[in-house]
């Protein structure tokens, strides 16, 4: 199959693709607040918390992308309801802004930092207005979304939540020609488990680290990868993507979300300064 023909995009989401958990606070009494929930990882995962009862309030730069989640949202007619509140995440005011928004919609328990972007270059070809913009998404904003956060947490009856950052197989290792995205899903490492020590048990913090989606996102990364080493898409997705990897596939943005949905409940207590690695055997093995 040429490149030509082949036909990228990323699956629609379906009711029937979430991961329903029965736990006490997954009720529209709490607020999650979810980052990147315009598109991809971010929108699936608003509307797998919505699915199980959640007030979520989804912060994003892109107002039409929030648009259609939470058209979504209705028309899968959930428990939960979506809270569209368009946010510019590289501005400190509006970061404080959209939590104290989502603590005056009810208990603000769980934040789930998801935006994300990516640029392929080389370190010394990489432009340095890309590598603030990225890490000011990407790991600046984390650490200022935790840090409003956490008060309202603390401040519930019990003090219980939970604040995870999403992270990647990056996190754990590095390619080439991403080094900025590389830099900040390593701190974001050190993020969540500097989150998990101020959290007294209580406030939990974790990271979710998964290989390559099929998002929007990735399938821009796809066509720049190949530009980028002068090889063909399907080289890029066979080879580069999953070539080490023991599954064969991408995964979906919804399997991503149900991670999410996972580590918040109460099923997930012990899961507080670590990492939940679903990478299709991608990082600890080899051939």
């Amino acid at each position: 199959m040429t490149d030509a023909e082949l036909d990228l995009h990323a699956p629609e989401l379906a009711r029937e693709d979430f991961l329903r958990i029965e736990d006490p606070y997954y009720s529209p009494d709490t607020v999650a607040v979810v980052t990147g929930a315009a598109s991809g990882i971010g929108r699936a995962t608003a509307v797998a918390l919505a699915t199980n009862g959640l007030t979520v309030v989804g912060a994003d730069i892109d107002e039409d992308g929030l648009a259609e989640t939470t058209e979504i949202v209705e028309e899968f007619d959930v428990d939960g309801t979506f809270v569209s509140t368009p946010t510019d995440l590289t501005d400190d005011d509006d970061v404080e802004a959209v939590v104290d928004a989502a603590a005056d919609q009810g208990d603000l328990r769980f934040v789930a930092n998801i935006a994300g972007m990516q640029h392929i270059a080389s370190i010394p070809e990489f432009p340095m207005e890309k590598y603030d913009l990225l890490t000011d998404i990407m790991l600046r904003s984390p650490f200022k979304m935790a840090g409003a956060a956490m008060s309202h947490i603390r401040g519930t009856d019990d003090g219980v939540g939970a604040i995870a950052n999403m992270s990647s197989v990056h996190g754990h290792y590095a390619t080439k020609d991403k080094p900025a995205y590389i830099t900040a899903k390593h701190g974001i490492t050190g993020l969540t488990r500097a989150i998990a020590a101020e959290g007294e048990g209580t406030l939990r913090g974790f990271s979710v680290s998964v290989g390559y989606v099929l998002t929007p996102l990735m399938v821009d990364q796809i066509a720049d990868t190949a530009d980028e080493r002068g090889i063909s898409k399907r080289e890029v997705i066979e080879d580069v993507m999953l070539g080490q990897a023991r599954t064969k596939e991408m995964m979906a943005p919804a399997e991503v979300a149900n991670l999410f949905v996972f580590g918040f409940s109460t099923h997930a207590s012990h899961l507080n300064g670590a990492d939940l690695l679903f990478d299709g055997g991608y990082t600890h093995t080899y051939e």
